[in-house]
């Protein structure tokens, strides 16, 4: 049996591009085919990085070698090291999955030494610009509603060098979430790298005295060791790391207990295979991984399967709240949305692959680019 026939090779990467999301598919030489997705924001960009510089190096490379290509493609393009490699790897990673998947009759989460199954969810807000009442309102209707149990919020500004949103918003926002949903929810927190260190320090103590549990991104992401001096002073856990795609640097921010939970994007990062390797290294120092996925394109049905892969999965998986209004662009990405929320949970199917067909008519609109091996 020829070498083509045991382990068919790549023949085909095709992007299908939009600014905020690029859907990407994978055919082998033997037809065999997966769709995956370049990380969103800035995706259109991503595709250019994704057949520049990472489809020459997985053309004519076997089709199920995943984890090869996830190693080789970083080591070959080591003059790029940050986010947009990693953003279109994970492109080419996740359809890959989906592609071994279809073929198995599994899925992704089973590839990975999982199972199918429920998890539970959190509601998470992207908005600043709401009131605290408004926000406990909303809350409470999607208790009321699909049984949330957990909701997290915004406190601080993205990137605010201690400057509130507006004054005192932070410190409304917390009592009244709290008072209006009682005690038997779970609270999170996102500051987006809003504080200093001395002022994180004293929200956290105030999220303390309101039962809140997750403190996420308290810090400049990028400065570790201020983020530990909250973790260090703080009974709640602080969490982070969404942002970061570098394995060194998430190997350090494990060492050095930097934080208490670690965060990864499966799209940041680079692809299932990157994510599982953080994961991994935070279950090595009896750390949990409650991964980053804050938008519903595919970047939440990866997480999904992620969590009911890896053995120090968190209490819950991110889950956005925020409609057409917010996201326009999340809208109509698949035939069938894979979303659906009962009793505060959501499941992964026994679907092969993803589970997850992408809708035609968001396809036809799309800017498309293909890398092939005849060309």
């Amino acid at each position: 049996m020829s070498h083509k026939s045991d382990r068919p090779l790549i023949s085909k990467i095709e992007t299908f591009s939009q600014p905020f999301v690029s859907f990407v598919c994978v055919t082998a030489e033997d037809g065999s085919m997966g769709w995956g997705q370049i990380s969103p924001y800035n995706a259109d960009i991503s595709a250019l990085v994704l057949h520049r510089q990472v489809a020459p190096w997985a053309l004519g490379q076997p089709a199920d070698g995943i984890s090869h290509l996830v190693e080789i493609i970083p080591e070959k393009e080591h003059k790029f090291p940050g986010s947009y490699l990693r953003r279109a790897l994970g492109g080419l990673e996740t359809a890959l999955w989906d592609r071994q998947g279809r073929l198995a009759g599994k899925s992704v989460c089973e590839l990975l030494g999982g199972s199918p199954g429920p998890l539970r969810v959190y509601a998470s807000s992207m908005r600043r610009d709401i009131t605290p009442e408004d926000e406990a309102a909303r809350f409470a209707r999607l208790r009321d509603s699909a049984g949330y149990d957990a909701f997290k919020f915004r406190v601080g500004a993205e990137c605010g060098r201690d400057v509130d949103e507006w004054p005192g918003r932070t410190e409304a926002i917390v009592p009244k979430v709290r008072q209006v949903l009682g005690d038997d929810v779970s609270l999170l927190v996102d500051a987006n790298s809003g504080f200093s260190p001395e002022r994180a320090i004293e929200v956290g103590k105030m999220l303390e005295q309101e039962g809140v549990e997750h403190f996420e991104e308290p810090c400049p992401y990028w400065e570790l060791e201020q983020t530990r001096r909250v973790t260090e002073a703080l009974r709640l856990n602080v969490t982070g790391g969404e942002q970061d795609c570098d394995l060194p640097t998430w190997r350090r921010m494990i060492d050095m207990r930097a934080v208490d939970i670690v965060q990864p994007d499966v799209c940041y990062v680079g692809g299932m295979i990157r994510a599982q390797k953080v994961a991994q290294m935070a279950n090595e120092k009896g750390l949990p991984c409650t991964p980053h996925c804050a938008n519903l394109s595919m970047v939440t049905l990866f997480t999904m399967h992620l969590l009911r892969a890896i053995p120090n999965a968190g209490k819950y998986l991110e889950f956005s709240i925020e409609g057409p209004e917010y996201y326009p662009w999340q809208e109509d990405l698949f035939v069938e949305s894979p979303y659906q929320i009962e009793s505060g949970c959501i499941r992964v199917t026994d679907a092969p692959g993803w589970g997850v067909d992408i809708n035609p008519s968001w396809i036809e609109r799309a800017v498309y680019q293909q890398s092939g091996l005849d060309e």
